[in-house]
């Protein structure tokens, strides 16, 4: 397998496709780089070198006990592109996989980096509170803690279902699809996957996204049950100094999977734009 090790030990595993301009790939909870195999080989078809890592505690990374935060799998994602050397790089992220982008532009800055695009993605702060009244109650993600600890295996079929927004009229989600998901997330270390929840949930990225200078593509389904909408994209939209917004009608937080040749047909127009920084 390809793998880097971090300064703390931690082995990333990623996978490093084609040749051409670089676009890497962070996945969302609890997946893995596999969840990006529909945009990376089309991509790589495309003339792109494309790369996805394992988050730490994801599919075929080690489960390292500490570092289950934001801060650190930025740094991961950081190490992956250090020992490949990787430039001009578009960054993209799905749902927590565009927090990591994020926390990365905040930490590590846009040196290597020539545009971003956050599909689906966390960012600003999930949590609802005083300021952010469209966000998701508390007790939710304590919900989710508490049937990852109790019944993982039963939790992950049923997240599935809304996940791909399989439980929405005329939906045709495949059973492969929910099947999939399913064996992906039993490859997550079971406390990886609970500390992954407070950082996906509480932390804050207002700053990170004040700090984006690069072209910014925000991309996210009308119909998210996970991730809602005007708590997340909406939002980053006005703090991403001209950030661009494609808002799909009726698609869920999963449409990368269940909606491949749109996401790959608006995801390769973008990467071919010119590269800019924002003024």
């Amino acid at each position: 397998m390809s793998t880097i090790t971090t300064g703390s030990g931690t082995t990333i595993y990623y996978k490093d496709w084609g040749e051409g301009p670089v676009v890497t790939f962070s996945h969302g909870w609890p997946l893995n780089a596999d969840a990006w195999d529909g945009q990376m080989l089309f991509m790589a078809q495309q003339g792109f070198r494309v790369v996805a890592h394992d988050r730490r505690g994801h599919g075929r990374s080690s489960q390292a006990s500490a570092g289950n935060d934001m801060d650190t799998y930025a740094d991961d994602l950081a190490a992956v592109i250090d020992a490949l050397d990787l430039q001009d790089i578009t960054m993209v992220g799905h749902s927590t996989g565009g927090g990591e982008v994020a926390r990365y532009i905040g930490r590590h800055g846009t040196r290597r980096v020539s545009r971003a695009v956050l599909i689906a993605a966390v960012p600003p702060g999930l949590v609802k509170s005083a300021a952010n009244p469209e966000g998701v109650p508390i007790e939710l993600f304590d919900g989710l803690r508490s049937s990852l600890a109790g019944d993982r295996a039963q939790f992950y079929r049923e997240f599935a279902v809304p996940f791909f927004g399989a439980n929405r009229p005329g939906a045709t989600v495949s059973q492969g699809l929910l099947d999939q998901f399913f064996l992906w997330s039993m490859q997550v270390g079971l406390k990886n996957s609970y500390e992954c929840v407070k950082a996906f949930s509480e932390t804050q990225f207002h700053d990170d996204l004040r700090a984006f200078d690069i072209p910014t593509l925000l991309m996210h389904g009308e119909d998210d049950q996970i991730v809602p909408l005007d708590a997340s994209s909406r939002k980053s939209a006005t703090l991403v100094k001209g950030a661009v917004e494609l808002y799909y009608p009726g698609l869920p937080h999963g449409l990368t999977a269940t909606h491949p040749a749109l996401v790959n047909r608006d995801l390769l127009a973008f990467c071919r734009e010119g590269r800019r920084k924002v003024a």
